[in-house]
């Protein structure tokens, strides 16, 4: 474990390994980006340089979005908007009687902070762009300053807005009933005013004047108030949910505003802190106040936590936002998995090792079948993601057979086709090889290059769903490197390149931008890529894997702060699913309509919809959470969930009625709960190869479900029948 800042030091200095060709010219241009070096493409504010840069950032609990000339106002500045509750739309009742899906209205201008300057010729910008923050230039194309800039950071209560000479224009799309300003000044230059909407909703604005003139607005319509002149300063909307008390902190906070953050991070034995450091902007007096999500609140310590403020705001897909003052957060995790390693993990016993005699001769039948198979026909795919899956499921199946089983002679005979495998990748020699992309900083597949097609092997060489796919081959690599630690040391830079394109902990690295999945404001990734979305970004269920691999690699690879990172993300990962993805009976943060689903489905930033983007069927959206089965799957899906989940949907005899690849996924998950249970269905003669997802293997989910104290929980299944019958894996459909 490590005392030290866990983020402070880079994987490494150096240039991506010589096998990557470098390229310039990424399909997708940083369009309206001053910023240089390697960039982040899955951060909140990747809307503002994507496709027409109209979709909106969601900053939680508002909604920003360039007005670009659209919409009742015709605006061309920068609109918020935040929806209440009761304003979101639910899809029909359809499994368990939840609805299909909740969104929340887009296009919404509640408040738009404009200058009368701009126009058609109007333009956007990015600069100031880090992991955590960003700052939006909007300004006219023949300008060489910006009309005005908003720096925007997640959690801000108050859109702010930088004037430095344009004449300020606030107009609204949902139009104003009454507009009044303050008779006394909430601090030293600051003007207030209070704009009560038609919706019934209460917006306060302040502006503050560093030079010059005090904002003085003069309204002209039910939709627009302009100033009298230039302005010189600060303006600030937020809107006021008229709570006890909610307009004197409102007038505290005014004309402060955070311009980034920075991420501290400790560890000692099973418990880890993770700080959020926001840089203050603005005013002398007051102090600066920002929102924190249900997970946050809940890991604060009690330093951070008695500075919570009675002002609350909901958010679009992570339930309630609270205000909260400081420019510090610090939340605590207190049971790391430290002992969590490769072998099968109870939360309450820890890692269990042992196997009786039984359980090893049927796995041993299950794994000598399965490692003779063709590795490097089934690992060099065209496709990073399935080639990694494939990839991970002979490594740990051949740490099952060394470690568990004690047969080296027999994990040896498969080692060496292993790394065969694995040496095409590491040699940039698969089918469609990498590139290092210097034009955002990354590497991604070649394979949108020579196709054309922007989607193929599900985005990769447009930055989608990097985790995942590269979080397989760091698992691989994390199990290989255990059976042979001189291939650990040869393959090192190669691996550490792929964790530095998903999870660099450091701005020192000049190849990779940090953090290029990881939300830590939202703790969880975010899977979408340089592709533009009105519902904003979109996660995946493989993110607890990817957390577990880099856990697993900093262990394997004697890295111990990378060790410490990983286990920390596992952790804040399995507290903000349980809030946002896996829903308990008893989840109060998101919609009681939407948690019979148990499982979210996709989540957006906007939306959470129950189903996949390849399969309507209940197997599937439930199944996709699931993947991969491993040791840390106990961890992220707590036992209550995985019964009620069971009960809600499989139970009953229903799961078997299934005859797809999620079946085995499913039975695997259960193990958790009912080991007995899904060992009977693993080592049932009845078993067919079919029921096999195409990353999971027979042996690890017979290792994975075996009861140590009783293993063959009553069966009379021999080792002799096992072995005749045909597994035919070489047929396995890969999802």
């Amino acid at each position: 474990m490590s005392r030290n800042d866990i983020f402070a030091t880079p994987i490494s200095f150096h240039s991506p390994p010589s096998v990557l060709q470098h390229r310039r010219d990424h399909p997708v241009p940083r369009k309206g980006i001053l910023s240089k070096g390697p960039l982040q493409t899955n951060k909140f504010y990747s809307n503002f340089h994507l496709g027409d840069q109209l979709s909106p950032a969601y900053t939680f609990p508002y909604s920003i979005s360039w007005a670009g000339g659209k919409g009742v106002s015709k605006g061309w500045g920068l609109a918020c908007s935040h929806i209440e509750a009761h304003q979101r739309v639910f899809g029909p009742e359809k499994y368990n009687g939840a609805a299909a899906y909740f969104c929340n209205p887009i296009g919404i201008h509640s408040m738009i902070i404009s200058a009368t300057e701009l126009g058609p010729q109007t333009q956007i910008s990015l600069d100031s762009i880090t992991a955590f923050s960003a700052r939006l230039l909007i300004s006219r194309d023949d300008e060489s300053q910006p009309s005005i800039a908003f720096p925007m950071v997640q959690g801000m209560p108050y859109v702010t807005a930088q004037f430095t000479g344009s004449s300020p224009l606030i107009q609204s799309g949902v139009f104003w009933k009454t507009v009044t300003r303050a008779t006394a000044s909430p601090k030293p230059h600051v003007t207030k005013y209070t704009f009560h909407l038609e919706d019934g909703t209460t917006w306060r604005l302040y502006g503050w004047r560093t030079k010059g003139d005090e904002l003085d607005l003069r309204v002209t319509s039910n939709g627009r108030a302009v100033a009298n002149g230039p302005f010189y300063g600060i303006i600030q909307i937020c809107k006021d949910p008229k709570t006890p008390g909610s307009e004197n902190l409102l007038d505290d906070g005014a004309a402060v505003f955070p311009l980034t953050l920075t991420l501290s991070g400790h560890t000692s034995g099973p418990q880890g802190t993770y700080s959020f450091n926001f840089v203050r902007g603005g005013h002398g007096t007051g102090n600066l106040y920002m929102y924190a999500l249900p997970h946050h609140v809940e890991s604060f310590t009690p330093a951070t936590k008695s500075r919570l403020q009675p002002i609350r705001l909901q958010s679009t897909t992570k339930g309630m936002a609270t205000l909260i003052k400081g420019t510090i957060w610090t939340m605590v995790e207190t049971k790391l998995p430290i002992d969590m390693g490769f072998e099968p993990w109870d939360p309450k016993e820890g890692s269990v090792k042992g196997l009786s005699r039984h359980a090893k001769s049927l796995i041993r039948g299950a794994a000598a079948h399965e490692i003779s198979q063709d590795m490097i026909s089934q690992c060099n795919l065209n496709s990073m993601y399935f080639s990694g899956k494939a990839l991970a499921k002979f490594a740990i199946i051949l740490y099952v057979i060394n470690d568990l089983i004690g047969d080296h002679t027999l994990m040896k005979t498969g080692l060496g086709q292993l790394k065969a495998a694995f040496a095409t990748f590491a040699a940039n020699q698969q089918q469609h090889p990498l590139v290092y992309d210097s034009a955002w900083g990354g590497v991604v597949s070649s394979a949108s290059y020579t196709t054309g097609d922007p989607h193929i092997d599900f985005g990769n060489s447009y930055y989608n769903d990097h985790h995942f796919h590269y979080g397989y081959h760091i698992l691989a690599a994390a199990y290989i490197g255990h059976l042979d630690l001189r291939w650990m040391k040869e393959n090192k830079e190669y691996v550490n390149t792929l964790v530095r394109d998903i999870a660099n902990p450091s701005s020192d690295d000049k190849y990779f931008p940090m953090w290029r999945n990881f939300d830590w404001y939202h703790g969880h990734s975010w899977a979408h890529g340089l592709y533009a979305s009105w519902d904003g970004k979109e996660s995946s269920s493989e993110d607890a894997m990817h957390a577990y691999a880099i856990k697993m690699w900093g262990k394997v690879s004697g890295d111990a702060e990378m060790e410490a990172r990983g286990n920390l993300l596992l952790s804040v990962l399995a507290r903000s699913l349980r809030h946002y993805y896996l829903y308990q009976n008893d989840n109060v943060v998101q919609p009681k309509e939407f948690i019979g689903n148990k499982a979210a489905g996709i989540v957006f930033e906007g939306k959470i919809d129950h189903t996949t983007f390849f399969s309507p069927d209940i197997e599937a959206i439930q199944g996709i959470h699931m993947i991969p089965i491993l040791p840390s799957t106990p961890f992220i899906r707590a036992p209550k969930f995985v019964r009620e989940e069971w009960d809600a949907y499989f139970s009953g005899g229903r799961i078997d009625k299934a005859g797809s690849a999620w079946k085995s996924i499913i039975y695997g998950s259960f193990a958790t709960v009912e080991p007995k249970k899904a060992w009977r269905f693993f080592s049932s003669k009845e078993f067919e190869s079919s029921w096999l997802d195409g990353g999971a293997s027979l042996t690890w989910l017979l290792a994975y479900s075996a009861d140590n104290k009783d293993a063959n929980g009553g069966l009379a299944t021999s080792l002799m029948t096992y072995a005749a019958r045909t597994l035919d894996m070489n047929r396995l459909s890969l999802i």
